[in-house]
């Protein structure tokens, strides 16, 4: 039966497709925001990370938590302070939950949470599974230190998700409209050496994995989010200049044009991991866009 979500980051790329898709099937959906006095559509409780503060109804009032609140990876450079606040927005806030969890009278049920598949650094052609090896780098530090801040929230009996998201497709934010720019331009490329893999995931399949793990108690623990089929820059770059019907006509953009653009930041895309679905197809679930050219065209065929 639909009951009550409560959503952090609910404002952002996932959280505001998922509130979405979890209304039209009837559930409630409130969201933690440090401004609730904002306009929303949306039920709204205050909370403040950085003096911790979540209004104490809202944990009473839920019955799943879905945390997807956390400083965006690429918005802007890698300066120390922006990396700071990369791992310290994911790995407070979770402590923050747990300790409110810890202490209120409440009826939660189940706690999902993101990570991510740099977690197990740049893997090469490598399949990486659940089980598979983790990176040292700084996106890798940072997925090991969420996934810990975590699972402490499973040690409080609830049962507990973590999605290790691939490349969340979605032309309202996230990579695939930065991706798309130069290929409006004419001007799409390859980048680095173009043999990099990308472990993608359309934006409706990983919110309805999130609504699946809800409803769903067979889902405990980590499970990759992406799916079925990885493909190589190269291939990526292809098939979106394609579903854009547009001409590839430069060569690949250099490792060290992109070193020199993005700075540390630009580890994300030319390093890469190659990420099984395994574990995810295991317990029956069927992602309506397995293939990549198919989850393109869901986003670019309407423009043509």
């Amino acid at each position: 039966m639909p009951g009550k979500i409560l959503i952090t980051g609910g404002s952002g790329l996932v959280g505001t497709r998922l509130s979405e898709m979890l209304i039209d099937l009837g559930y409630e959906v409130a969201h933690l925001s440090r401004t609730p006095d904002k306009f929303s559509n949306y039920k709204t409780f205050k909370w403040d990370i950085k003096d911790p503060h979540i209004d104490d109804s809202a944990i009473t009032w839920a019955d799943y938590i879905v945390h997807l609140s956390g400083a965006g990876i690429t918005d802007e450079k890698w300066t120390e302070e922006h990396k700071k606040e990369i791992l310290n927005s994911r790995v407070e806030s979770t402590h923050l939950l747990y300790n409110c969890l810890q202490k209120a009278d409440h009826h939660v049920k189940g706690f999902f949470a993101p990570s991510g598949i740099g977690i197990y650094g740049n893997s090469g052609d490598q399949l990486m599974s659940e089980e598979s090896l983790y990176g040292d780098d700084f996106l890798a530090q940072v997925c090991k230190a969420w996934e810990g801040a975590s699972w402490q929230i499973r040690d409080l009996g609830l049962r507990t998700v973590i999605f290790r998201m691939g490349i969340v497709l979605s032309t309202k934010g996230g990579a695939l409209p930065q991706l798309a720019r130069p290929m409006k331009l004419m001007a799409g490329a390859p980048l680095g050496s173009g043999k990099q893999y990308m472990s993608w995931i359309h934006i409706d399949d990983a919110c309805r994995l999130f609504i699946r793990a809800i409803e769903d108690s067979q889902f405990e623990g980590v499970y990759n989010a992406v799916a079925p089929h990885p493909v190589t820059n190269s291939q990526f770059t292809k098939e979106l200049a394609s579903a854009m019907h547009r001409p590839l006509v430069l060569p690949k953009v250099p490792a060290f044009a992109v070193s020199l653009m993005l700075g540390e930041m630009s580890e994300v895309v030319l390093g890469g991991q190659r990420v099984s679905a395994n574990k995810v197809l295991q317990t029956g679930f069927t992602f309506e866009y397995s293939q990549l050219g198919d989850a393109l065209n869901s986003f670019f065929a309407k423009e043509v």
